[in-house]
């Protein structure tokens, strides 16, 4: 019986248990590997095609460069001539009248009578104001009895002292009496002319009663009107009068100027001075150069200049700011281009020249004036050649250009005057209406 059930265990199968954890660790592996699979693969695509483009990427660079030195950029030109040019000095200058004074009465006393308009023109010696006379005419009235009593006792002595003399002859009264006699005339002499001093200086003051114009010129505003008393010690006094005709004009220019005007000036040439509103638009006036002050100013490396005008229409008024152009040097033929087609860089200034085969060159250029508009050039372009005065921004050495001549002005502008900005005949270029 033991037999059979010992044979019986012998042949029941194997049984494996598997539980859940070991199946989930199974799948977790398998992504695992999964995700690596396609990370690698992600890899080797992304590695393959940065080989190709790599690779391809020298060409597409030079294909860039060499479209972008085809490139044909729109530019315009001005041509480089030969002119007269007048090369100027430009500064601020301030209208100084050659004379001003304050007009104050002489005397105190009360103002009767103004005898002036504001902002009228006057004469030297026009009556202007009346101060009350009647006091100094007191004044004359005391000198003048004074005066009148000194000279009669100034005659009496002189009438005894003949006397004297004569008795002195006949030996009748002593020489002492003729010395005393002598001294009192010389006393009533002088008295009498202390006297007249005082009446003349009685008749000077009653005269200061009568404001007159000291200098021709503009009256200013009344500071004062009848009825008030005239003080010596006024500090605005009556009125004011600046003599406008001729005016001055005192402005400063730089040291460095000055060895071509102290030469002007010491050869006697007339050098002419324009004088011109703020906007550099209207004339004001044209003068001469008077002088030039004895020092330059340490502290802005200028030196004061005046100038002296006519200003015979009124127009410059004292202490008023105008644009002062000063003729100094006149090149007969001077090669100009327009000062916008002058750039500076690490080579200095130059311009971009445009040659036959329609492309541009880097050309160095040494100036020897500039003058608002246009500059001077002493060396590096000639008299023909054409520089770019406008669309050098995107240029190169060797940039393929092309005119455009719609941007090109028809007609040739002159500004009015040869100021900082507008001077020369250099061709305006002005953008077509969109």
């Amino acid at each position: 019986m033991n037999s059979n059930a010992d044979a019986d265990k012998s042949f029941q199968p194997k049984t494996t248990t598997i539980t859940p954890n070991s199946g989930k660790k199974r799948s977790f592996k398998l992504i695992v590997v999964g995700v690596l699979l396609a990370v690698l693969a992600i890899w080797l695509i992304l590695a393959r095609t940065g080989k190709v483009q790599n690779g391809s990427e020298p060409q597409g660079s030079a294909k860039a460069a060499n479209s972008a030195s085809q490139r044909v950029m729109p530019v315009v030109t001005s041509q480089v001539r030969e002119e007269k040019l007048d090369l100027s000095l430009s500064a601020l200058g301030t209208v100084t009248p050659l004379n001003a004074v304050v007009v104050r009465g002489r005397v105190e006393g009360q103002l009767m009578k103004v005898l002036f308009e504001e902002g009228q023109t006057v004469k030297q010696g026009d009556l202007l104001a009346q101060i009350d006379p009647r006091p100094f005419e007191v004044q004359v009235t005391l000198a003048s009895g004074q005066l009148a009593r000194d000279q009669a006792l100034l005659e009496k002595a002189q009438t005894d002292l003949e006397r004297y003399q004569t008795l002195l002859q006949q030996e009748s009264i002593s020489g002492q009496l003729v010395d005393n006699q002598a001294s009192l005339v010389r006393q009533y002499k002088a008295a009498v002319q202390a006297s007249q001093g005082n009446l003349d200086n009685a008749k000077l003051q009653l005269s200061y009663t009568q404001v007159t114009a000291p200098i021709s010129g503009r009256v200013g505003l009344r500071q004062v009107t009848p009825g008030n008393v005239v003080r010596l010690s006024d500090p605005n006094g009556i009125a004011a009068i600046t003599q406008l005709q001729p005016v001055a004009v005192v402005f400063s220019i730089p040291e460095d100027s000055l060895p071509k005007v102290m030469k002007l000036l010491k050869g006697g040439e007339r050098v002419a001075v324009d004088a011109y509103d703020r906007s550099q638009k209207e004339k004001l006036g044209k003068g001469r150069l008077l002088a030039a002050d004895n020092q330059i100013d340490p502290s802005t490396g200028t030196i004061k200049l005046k100038a002296e005008f006519p200003n015979s229409d009124n127009t410059l008024f004292a202490n008023q700011f105008v644009n002062i152009k000063m003729a100094v040097e006149t090149k007969a033929k001077a090669i100009v281009l327009p000062s916008a087609a002058v750039l500076r860089g690490s080579v200095g200034n130059f311009v971009y020249v445009v040659k036959a085969d329609q492309t541009v060159t880097v050309r160095p250029i040494k100036i020897a004036a500039v003058q608002g508009e246009v500059t001077a050039i002493e060396q590096g372009v000639a008299v023909g050649e054409n520089v770019v005065i406008e669309g050098a921004d995107g240029l190169r050495e060797g940039t393929k250009v092309k005119v455009n001549e719609a941007l090109l002005s028809p007609k040739k502008t002159q500004p009015d005057i040869p100021s900082e900005k507008t001077n020369g005949d250099a061709k305006r270029v002005e953008r077509p209406a969109a």
